[in-house]
């Protein structure tokens, strides 16, 4: 497996950094000729590739305009062109589910996928309409990357041990040396991303060689529930990643308070060009509007939550061989019921990092992650599988009559989904619900008929033992 790794630029000279942005600048023109040419339905009907768009551009004189070398508008051609496939196999992911609701017939179900997976679905009214639907024609939007090709690149170490990262410029046969803030030189394909007068030097390297792949895992098996507050919560009751919340919480009200200022700002610049005094509104556009620092702020809330999220997961990894974890991949709903506060502060909710920290510490440890079905399981109590009501971070559960701690009792309702044989990783959320209830109703059934005379308290004890208990 890869993973990403990202290398940072240390005290870069102005110079240097006008450079290689005036050289993604030109970069980012060769991206939006890509898109405009082959982001679309007629483009990817052609069936061209980048090599074949390559060889194009140079018969038709093409690469002249752009003034860069050619391994550089080459690897970004190459660059742009997997982007548009990757967005095109995003939006087959709509279609294979229109095709899912659209017939129930094996057969045809297996020729549509088959020729969606094919490319052949132009020939298909249905699935060209749909591709039509869910695939909407791209625009760039990046002018701050460079990509450099494996042999065109090298690193230099000074004689205090400094390292250095020479890439080609835009003069021919002159590198550009950026010192690095690392000792671990990166290999391979490498992506520059500018960023407010910093370089990111972005780079793959296989998983074995991570130090924390040769750390070794636990040997229970765990069920781990997501959340706001904290990051994780495992079914033995352990929270893990506890200062996720106030992160996400304080960065969403610095960012409220920001907009707002900004906001009034822009309007004050707004008024000033509308009366003629263009002079003010460039004054406020340039001092008082601009996106570096925002920019760099926004980078390190990110990193820090992603250093929040991954503790977490290696704490549970530490526990556990293997991980029972509900499925990340699908959307959040019902968030239009929120107020607009909480709506700001779940837009932030970093479930993708999550997902991605559980699939790529557990491979690189060697524990076993088995997705599963969380529909309801934040709703029903662990104990007896009756529907309850949760009220922040306390579960009660209605039928027997236990409190327990929201985030504890889902944790264990996911690791009993692990080994439900009704319930299915895709059963939809309506079909759970009528099986949690069926079962309810099942359980009911066998419960003694109360009469109407007056119980002992011996009695109403052995019925319902735990009424009264309450668990943390």
């Amino acid at each position: 497996m890869k993973v990403t790794r990202i290398a940072y630029s240390a005290a870069l000279n102005p110079g240097k950094y006008a450079a290689l942005a005036e050289q993604a600048r030109r970069l980012g023109r060769v991206r939006s000729e890509v898109w405009q040419r082959y982001g679309s339905i007629n483009g990817v009907g052609s069936g061209l590739r980048d090599r074949q768009v390559r060889d194009r551009w140079m018969a038709e004189g093409t690469h002249v305009q752009f003034g860069v070398s050619a391994n550089a508008w080459k690897e970004t051609v190459r660059d742009a062109i997997g982007d548009i496939a990757a967005s095109l196999e995003a939006a087959k992911v709509q279609v294979r589910r229109a095709i899912t609701r659209r017939t129930d017939d094996p057969a045809e179900r297996k020729r549509m996928f088959t020729a969606l997976k094919a490319d052949r679905w132009a020939s298909d009214p249905f699935l060209a309409r749909q591709i039509r639907r869910y695939w909407k024609r791209g625009r760039n939007h990046t002018h701050d990357q460079i990509v450099v090709r494996a042999d065109k690149h090298n690193t230099v170490t000074d004689g205090r041990g400094r390292l250095s990262l020479a890439v080609p410029g835009l003069e021919r046969r002159m590198m550009v040396k950026i010192p690095l803030s690392t000792t671990v030189a990166p290999a391979g394909t490498l992506r520059l991303i500018l960023r407010g007068g910093r370089v990111e030097v972005h780079y793959q390297i296989d998983a074995a060689r991570i130090r924390s792949s040769q750390r070794p895992c636990g040997n229970q098996t765990l069920g781990v529930d997501k959340g706001y507050t904290e990051a994780l919560t495992d079914s033995d009751g352990q929270p893990h990643g506890t200062r996720l919340g106030e992160l996400l919480t304080s960065e969403s009200d610095q960012l409220k308070e920001r907009n707002r200022r900004r906001a009034k700002l822009r309007s004050i610049a707004n008024t000033a060009a509308a009366r003629g005094d263009q002079a003010k509104a460039h004054r406020i556009a340039r001092n008082n509007l601009g996106t570096v620092k925002r920019d760099r702020q926004a980078a390190r809330h990110r990193a820090r939550v992603r250093t929040e999220i991954f503790t977490a997961v290696h704490e549970v990894v530490d526990k556990a061989a293997t991980v029972v974890a509900e499925d990340l991949t699908k959307r959040f709903a019902g968030r239009k019921k929120l107020g607009r506060n909480i709506n700001r502060r779940l837009a932030a909710w970093t479930k993708g990092v999550t997902a991605e920290a559980l699939r790529n510490v557990s491979e690189r440890r060697g524990s076993a992650l088995v997705p599963v079905n969380a529909a309801y399981t934040s709703q029903t109590c662990h104990r007896c599988g009756a529907f309850g009501r949760r009220s922040g971070d306390r579960f009660h559960c209605t039928r027997c009559g236990v409190v327990w701690q929201a985030d504890v009792n889902a944790a264990i309702n996911i690791l009993h989904r692990a080994g439900d044989p009704d319930i299915a990783l895709h059963t939809p959320h309506q079909r759970v619900k009528q099986i949690l209830q069926d079962r309810t109703d099942r359980h009911r059934t066998r419960l003694p008929v109360q009469d109407s005379s007056p119980a002992t308290t011996a009695e109403r004890r052995a019925n319902y033992p735990n009424r009264s208990a309450v668990s943390n």
